[in-house]
């Protein structure tokens, strides 16, 4: 793999990461006035929809971990099968079929890259700042993993094939990608298993809470992207 300084993102690539965290309110608030328009607060209620899932036993989570396994690989947004795994799991299965399903999509991206695709991958993440992964992961090993699952400042998707293309073991990239994807997969499976209360005209106290740990979240990328700026440096992979 070749290594090389990069590019800088491009400025509209750049203003669209900035307003993510706006555009996933503007949805929530939109889909909630489409409830409320078309009258489907019945359909949405949480332990109903549990309930529903709990009859087909095992099939309901083994079809989840199926997407979520999928996904990565075949560049799926990964947000709305989180989300959904709150809803329809709960805080607590929620967190664990989908930490366990985006981990298992990410070690399936990583060894594809790894084994089937190579050029393909080197392709897309030419002149980028993902193609200093390599050198990176050779002097930090998987603390770079851990960096990029906590601060998720590049493509998740394309980074899990890049991560395929360095010298670090399969067992260190799933043990880093498990353990720090871990705390983002609990704020956003605990805010959306606590979603549909709003549908159902209540504001309760874990959606709010919820809702506050996803804004803190969102922001952590944007905070960290100032904090390079006031230093004069890029957001690129740190010395770590």
């Amino acid at each position: 793999m070749t290594i090389t300084e990069g590019t800088e993102p491009e400025p509209a690539a750049r203003k669209t990461s900035n307003l993510r965290p706006l555009i996933f309110l503007g949805l929530l608030v939109a889909i909630v006035i489409l409830v409320k328009v078309f009258n489907l607060q019945q359909h949405l209620e949480k332990e109903r929809l549990r309930q529903a899932i709990a009859a087909y036993g095992a099939w309901g989570p083994f079809i989840y971990l199926i997407i979520w396994t999928l996904a990565p690989p075949l560049f799926l947004p990964g947000l709305p099968i989180t989300l959904a795994g709150g809803i329809l799991f709960g805080p607590f299965w929620g967190v664990v079929y989908t930490i366990c399903g985006a981990t298992a999509g990410a070690t399936l991206a990583f060894l594809v890259a790894r084994y089937l695709a190579r050029d393909w991958v080197e392709a897309r993440i030419a002149g980028t700042k993902i193609e200093a992964l390599d050198q990176k992961v050779a002097e930090h090993g998987w603390k770079v993993v851990a960096f990029t699952r906590l601060i998720p400042i590049f493509p998740f998707f394309l980074l899990n094939y890049a991560f395929g293309l360095t010298r670090i073991s399969l067992a260190a990239y799933v043990t880093a990608s498990f353990i720090f994807m871990l705390p983002v997969t609990i704020v956003f499976v605990y805010f959306s298993s606590n979603i549909l209360d709003v549908f159902q005209g209540r504001v309760s106290k874990e959606f709010l809470i919820g809702a506050v740990l996803v804004a803190l979240v969102s922001l952590v990328p944007w905070i960290y992207k100032k904090y390079k700026a006031k230093k004069g440096e890029s957001p690129d992979l740190p010395d770590i």
